[in-house]
């Protein structure tokens, strides 16, 4: 079954209704804070029918050893804090982009090339974008 067929089955989880507060949003941003993550935004999926998630949280690492130490810890972090595991993560043998999917929440930790190429905030630039800074 390809990714997308992944995607598409998925059910989002309708238990609690997500904000740019919850619980979970905070620990993620925290989480790659610590490591030294770099250009952090969240976008707001919420009131996009087509979006898989409710926020997708995208930042850069500046090599692909903080790229991996960044997704490692905001798993760690984030199941310590909240509770939650990853439904999935993909990307950490490539070592350019790392996905951690929370269903509702989806992070990608990204080099700086790959980020300039898919240019995720461009294509769902009609979510409402938050820049996160220490």
């Amino acid at each position: 079954m390809d990714n997308l067929t992944l995607l598409a089955n998925r059910k989002k989880s309708t238990i609690k209704k997500l904000t740019k507060n919850s619980k979970i949003v905070k620990s993620i941003i925290h989480a790659i804070q610590e490591k030294k993550g770099e250009n952090i935004v969240s976008l707001d999926l919420r009131k996009i029918p087509e979006a898989v998630a409710d926020f997708f949280i995208i930042c850069e690492a500046s090599n692909s050893t903080q790229l991996k130490a960044i997704a490692d810890f905001v798993e760690v972090d984030v199941k310590e804090k909240c509770g939650e595991a990853p439904y999935k993560h993909e990307g950490k043998q490539g070592q350019q982009w790392i996905l951690i999917d929370y269903i509702n929440v989806v992070v990608h930790v990204m080099l700086p090339e790959p980020r300039k190429f898919y240019q995720l905030e461009e294509m769902w630039s009609d979510a409402p974008l938050t820049e996160h800074r220490d």
